[in-house]
């Protein structure tokens, strides 16, 4: 079964790559060290209520605040591993008997950051949260798809990690870096009359056999969409194809 949405805006942070044309320069995962900069800044977040937030979410919100997604716009968070470095951390609070914050409890689940931002946007707009271990992206698209098809407006995609506590890496491989990437997207179009410079898709081959096809990074995906280049691969044995009119 294949997957078609028009992307009608995306954004993506990461420490090296913190806007969309910064993607451009993408390039495969080196050992060089990362920026410095471990969380985007959030300027449209009152600092009081920045500071109670935890990397992952900030990550989130930065993604999603860059495609400026329209009022009242349905949502989908997505994340393999949710807020489990601020879980681990309350653990190890209560391992040294150490009172727990109450702010940190109630965002320690898993749709704290769509939960903020809903509150940050005043968003009234249904709002789901997935986790789906290493297809949690996919999984995102598979229920936006389905979403669009009950409801053909609008629906805001997100999707981030970051890495795991260290007693977990053995376990696990990615990401290496935090990273977040949304996408506002629609149903495939049919009309031609879009703007034909740039009006990305994105498909989904669900059902994909073409195990022969390029791997692909999260990354190459988003340097495509930056240099507005067409790309084919796979991702978790599904087949994902990028195109432009």
């Amino acid at each position: 079964m294949r997957l078609t949405f028009d992307i009608i805006s995306w954004g993506a942070w990461s420490p090296l790559y913190q806007e969309a044309l910064d993607w451009q320069h993408w390039q495969a995962p080196t050992t060089a060290s990362p920026s410095p900069i471990k969380a985007p800044k959030l300027q449209q977040v009152p600092a009081m209520q920045r500071r109670r937030l935890s990397p992952l979410t900030k990550i989130l919100l930065a993604a999603a605040f860059q495609t400026n997604p329209p009022s009242q716009c349905r949502s989908i968070f997505s994340s393999q591993h949710g807020e489990i470095n601020r879980t681990m951390a309350l653990l190890n609070d209560i391992t040294v008997s150490q009172g727990l914050s109450p702010t940190h409890f109630s965002q320690s689940v898993h749709n704290t950051a769509s939960g903020i931002f809903s509150i940050l946007t005043k968003n009234y707009a249904p709002s789901t949260a997935i986790a789906a271990g290493t297809a949690s992206l996919s999984q995102a698209l598979i229920e936006a798809y389905a979403q669009l098809n009950e409801n053909p407006e609008p629906i805001l995609v997100v999707y981030g990690d970051e890495p795991v506590p260290s007693i977990f890496r053995t376990f696990n491989s990615q990401p290496e870096w935090p990273i977040a990437m949304a996408f506002v997207l629609k149903k495939q179009s049919k009309n031609l009359h879009l703007d034909s410079q740039y009006n990305p898709k994105l498909s989904i081959d669900i059902n994909s056999k073409q195990d022969t096809a390029e791997l692909l990074h999260y990354g190459q995906i988003l340097q495509a969409l930056a240099r507005k280049k067409p790309l084919v691969g796979l991702i978790n044995h599904q087949l994902w194809s990028l195109t432009f009119d």
